[in-house]
């Protein structure tokens, strides 16, 4: 997903598996000295490994994180069961729209409520969406292999389609990923993933996507234009430090938050376990008295150092009409999937979120990160909360009470 959506979807997966064997950073040496202020119980720290599904693996733990909230049990929801499902009516959609959408591995938050009210769910332990061996997702041959098949489809050399074609994917998908189960047997009982999905204490119905943007009027949903909302799905519209008052709020009330944002900014230090907007430095002040070794370094070099925070620094005052001009231009793209679990401060008194990934636990923060509210308020694309968690003055606004 990074800048384009398709490639930066590729490019982040493969950045995260070229991360699996990094040096864990030293807390010593970021400069950065976090206290979280309020935490969410959340479950484990999953690893999408080398596929664009974050989409997926965060929203699946956002829901199993309010299900360890209602019930206390933590239990691990497949991510196989909602991919297979999304490919497969993704593709349907491609077809019928000619190839003029896009068909990726990217998706968005709304993908899994998509098919828990209308397929189901079911236990990871039932289906992982792995054969052949595999325990860790690699989804690239796959996706190669289907967009492939529905682009050969898609010029129509038959005179009309019928359903060999679909039957046609679903072998690709149960090759790959397995066939999905009708029945199964969990915990001594007998579930179809329709009876699974209704016996866990989820009503798709008390969740709202939420978003920031003033291309489009605020307190009405609508459509968020971006490649990865193949559903078409539509989002309440609130003004941005609304945004982070809900956010807040949702926080301090137990709940998480299902988080897309773009995590491509220089900023974005995954290894050392923060995610800041800095005010970029000017070159005179890098360079300073030692203007000889500046000009000696390439221009990676000098990208490099113009980026190598130690501490807390001064950060971009984000506003309204900045978030929407970066959304405009591009600088803010439909980049990653995170689950946002808790509050906590830096050493100066800063505020930021906690954030659960999906890349793996080798890392800093064993998986997580902090996130300052000026990213939030500036990269956020768009987040998921219970309606409860929603200040009650806000969720009038939105025509929720």
């Amino acid at each position: 997903m990074l800048k384009h959506l398709l490639i930066a979807s590729l490019a982040l997966t493969a950045s995260v598996g070229a991360l699996a064997d990094a040096k864990v950073e030293n807390p010593d040496s970021t400069g950065f000295k976090f206290t979280d202020v309020k935490t969410v119980k959340c479950t484990p720290v999953k690893d999408q490994n080398k596929s664009g599904t974050c989409w997926c693996y965060s929203t699946n733990t956002f829901f199993e994180n309010e299900i360890l909230r209602k019930t206390g049990k933590q239990i691990h929801l497949s991510e196989g069961f909602v991919v297979y499902h999304c490919y497969l009516d993704k593709a349907v959609k491609y077809i019928r729209m000619d190839g003029r959408i896009n068909f990726a591995e990217g998706g968005a938050a709304a993908d899994v409520p998509y098919v828990w009210s209308l397929y189901g769910m079911v236990p990871n332990e039932v289906y992982t969406g792995m054969t052949y061996g595999d325990t860790k997702f690699d989804t690239g041959e796959l996706t190669s292999a289907l967009t492939g098949y529905a682009n050969v489809i898609n010029q129509r050399k038959r005179k009309k389609l019928n359903g060999s074609w679909i039957e046609g994917l679903k072998g690709i998908l149960d090759a790959y990923m397995g066939k999905l189960p009708e029945t199964f047997t969990y915990q001594g009982k007998q579930y179809t993933p329709q009876s699974y999905a209704q016996s866990l204490p989820i009503n798709m119905n008390d969740y709202v996507a939420i978003c920031s943007f003033t291309h489009h009027p605020f307190y009405k949903p609508f459509i968020l234009e971006v490649a990865d909302n193949w559903l078409w799905s539509e989002y309440q519209n609130v003004p941005m430090n609304e945004m982070l008052e809900i956010a807040n709020n949702a926080i301090d009330k137990g709940y998480s938050i299902a988080w897309g944002a773009d995590v491509s900014e220089p900023g974005f230090k995954w290894r050392k376990g923060y995610a800041i907007l800095p005010v970029e430095k000017k070159m005179e002040d890098l360079a300073g008295s030692d203007m000889a070794r500046w000009a000696r370094l390439s221009d990676k070099d000098r990208e490099t150092e113009k980026w190598d925070i130690k501490g807390p620094v001064e950060e971009i005052e984000v506003t309204q009409e900045l978030r929407q001009e970066w959304f405009d231009n591009k600088e803010t793209t439909d980049d990653h999937g995170m689950v946002i679990m808790g509050r906590a401060v830096d050493q100066k008194g800063n505020r930021y979120f906690k954030v659960q990934n999906s890349w793996d636990t080798n890392q800093l923060y064993d998986g997580y990160f902090y996130c300052s509210e000026a990213f939030f308020l500036g990269k956020t694309m768009n987040i998921m909360v219970h309606k409860d968690a929603i200040p009650a003055h806000i969720a009038k606004k939105m025509g929720l009470k």
